[in-house]
């Protein structure tokens, strides 16, 4: 079984490599029509043309879109994403600098969408049609509707100016000061997770409904078994692929909408480091933080595979 696992592994991360290699070719190729020279901005607006043009020629610009996207996948292909065109920095040690405060801040508010969306979405299906149900439902609706940012800013007003239980913006190392950390990271993980609760207790409550309703499980009622039985034995199991979906379809857009939610609290995070890059058309940053994120969602969904083989046997090897 484990080699079959192992199998399953290669060939999906077989598949995905082209899937990695269009994301970041179609990236490179929009950065190339967004308005603006690079080399001017790097040479200043009373350059000259020879100082731009030697600037172009340094950097590799003055070469085919062909050859500099070529030359860009071979170095990154060995861990080489080059270095920033405003700082000099190395585009790997910025991404592993900012990687962990928008970890920290998805990690939990995946963790939020699992605990209050689970038990939410198990208690609407066993309500069905009820008061709470409706409720349930309800709520998951305002939540699918609300607006990230707007949120964010609706509890930095509340918890962090008017009560002044949580810092308003910033962030801190998890590995320096683990309190500072998570107490930095709780408001935007709320912020993040509203809408993840609701995607949780939608789908969980639309996959527990079909279950309950199967003909096998009306046959464990009539053998009498205790309802609390057939739910957690046998019902949840069978939810098990749906909701690993649910999760991991969610883990790539909190990763996503991080780039908002990051703007609203000023979180050195990947988010900010991608749009201050955008801004400042420092090209190899952010293609190297497309890279990253465009790697980090594939590894998510190998990893949704290899779970799925390990939860329902039927899965393809």
């Amino acid at each position: 079984m484990m080699g079959k696992r192992v199998r399953l592994a290669l060939r999906r991360a077989a598949q995905v490599i082209p899937v990695l290699i269009l994301a970041t070719l179609v990236v490179f190729l929009l950065l190339h029509l967004v308005p603006g020279d690079p080399a001017v901005t790097l040479a200043g607006e009373n350059a000259t043309e020879e100082h731009i043009a030697e600037i172009r020629h340094f950097y590799g610009f003055d070469q085919p879109l062909a050859v500099q996207y070529l030359h860009w996948l071979a170095n990154a292909a060995q861990g080489d994403l080059s270095h920033s065109l405003i700082s000099s920095e190395s585009v790997r040690t910025s991404i592993l600098q900012h990687f962990p405060a928008t970890l920290l801040i998805v990690g939990l508010a995946m963790l939020l969408s699992i605990a209050v969306g689970v038990p939410l979405g198990i208690l609407a299906a066993t309500h069905q049609g009820g008061p709470i149900d409706t409720a349930v439902t309800s709520l998951a609706s305002l939540g699918v509707a609300l607006p990230n940012f707007w949120l964010a800013m609706i509890l930095v007003g509340w918890f962090a100016l008017q009560l002044n239980l949580l810092p308003a913006t910033g962030a801190a190392a998890l590995t320096e000061d683990p309190v500072s950390a998570l107490r930095h990271a709780i408001l935007p993980a709320v912020a993040l997770s509203a809408g993840g609760i609701a995607e949780v207790v939608r789908q969980l409550r639309s996959a527990l409904l079909e279950v309950l309703s199967s003909q096998f499980v009306r046959t464990l009622y009539a053998k009498g078994l205790p309802p609390r039985l057939i739910l957690w034995k046998h019902v949840l199991r069978n939810v098990g692929v749906t909701l690993l979906t649910v999760l991991g379809i969610l883990f790539n857009r909190l990763l996503g909408a991080t780039v908002v939610v990051e703007a609203v609290f000023a979180i050195p995070g990947m988010g900010s480091l991608i749009v201050q890059a955008a801004i400042a058309k420092d090209f190899p940053v952010v293609q190297g933080v497309v890279f990253a994120m465009v790697l980090v969602v594939i590894l998510t969904n190998l990893l949704i595979d290899v779970l799925y083989s390990m939860l329902d046997p039927r899965v393809s090897v």
